[in-house]
């Protein structure tokens, strides 16, 4: 049927307007690269698509950033309803964890009898799906303007990684991915959430800038290794968001250590306490820290976080003490 329905797509959209076609249970989701100017094109799209046997629902999706008249206000913010804090998870640079801490740290903070939500901006790479485990899971939009939010492990998730394909790259300019990240934020109903995580792209780019400026972010959580190269990055990362008068919540300092599981040995593998010297040097917050080790890493690929599928191990423990000082901050 996806074929099928590929070929209705490309009698009204040319093939660089098609980002992809996902069909599941009876629900067809087509993503343009395009704007919702060809609503009468998707309208017609939509109806022929309906007409197919077994199609119980179709939903196009844009991803372009959207035509709009006159000018609008610098001060024109996006409107996520229903969330009463948002906060940023961000690094200088790839690589450092950033993605996994921001998973973990969300079901942290649903511990601590939150309620909870995590969106994936992290757009050319998006994890959360794989992490959280609905790979392959495609999105649910009862009116077909909305979507509903993945409720998985107690939290509720969002990822443009739900409407792509896994080996497809995002070739997109910093607008059109913003586009893609404004409908996704503000075109589902997340109902009654008290904090939302949001996994940031690493670095400071467009993305980044962005979200500053069009969400009230009550704070960004840093994310570093001990390493020189990281710390660098990481400060860049604090000065830019200090720059754009987002609050630094503090840093955390992820693969801060090994320890042997045959002898107890540790090793200081990327450095010792790089973050929290950077931290006190910054005048910020240092958060904790949270050892380099494998069943994190293991519970991440198979879609088990750590802080869910091991409760009371201590790095559980360690993710929960971060989210408590972040709690803490933003008086929840």
């Amino acid at each position: 049927m996806e074929n099928q329905i590929k070929e209705i797509v490309g009698t009204y959209f040319n093939g660089n307007e098609i980002e992809s076609v996902k069909v599941f249970d009876g629900k067809v989701i087509v993503t343009l690269l395009s704007t919702a100017d060809d609503e009468k094109k998707a309208s017609a799209l939509k109806e022929q698509i309906a007409a197919l046997p077994g199609v119980k629902k179709v939903t196009v999706v844009y991803t372009a950033a959207k035509a709009v008249s006159g000018i609008k206000p610098e001060n024109d913010k996006w409107q996520i309803r229903g969330v009463k804090k948002i906060i940023g998870v961000a690094s200088g640079k790839g690589g450092v964890g950033k993605s996994t801490t921001s998973v973990n740290l969300a079901l942290a903070l649903a511990n601590l009898n939150l309620k909870v939500a995590l969106f994936d901006a992290d757009i050319y790479g998006p994890s959360v799906p794989t992490m959280l485990g609905y790979e392959g899971v495609a999105p649910i939009s009862f009116d077909g303007k909305t979507f509903e939010p993945f409720q998985y492990m107690g939290i509720k998730s969002m990822s443009i990684g739900t409407l792509i394909d896994r080996n497809t790259p995002l070739i997109w300019r910093g607008a059109k991915a913003c586009g893609a990240i404004e409908q996704l934020l503000t075109e589902v109903n997340w109902g009654d959430v008290d904090v939302m995580v949001i996994d940031m792209p690493p670095g400071t780019g467009d993305i980044q800038i962005t979200l500053s400026q069009k969400i009230d972010l009550d704070g960004i959580v840093i994310v570093s290794t001990p390493q020189d190269i990281a710390l660098i990055d990481a400060v860049k990362g604090v000065n830019m968001f200090k720059k754009v008068n987002v609050p630094i919540l503090g840093i955390v300092e992820n693969m801060s250590y090994y320890l042997c599981e045959k002898c107890g040995h540790r090793a200081d593998i990327f450095g010792h306490a790089g973050a929290r010297k950077t931290a006190e040097e910054m005048g910020e917050t240092f958060l904790g820290e949270i050892p380099l080790h494998l069943e994190i890493r293991e519970n991440s690929d198979n879609g088990t976080p750590i802080v869910f599928s091991k409760p009371e191990s201590p790095h559980t423990k360690a993710y929960e003490e971060i989210a408590a000082k972040v709690k803490e901050k933003l008086k929840l």
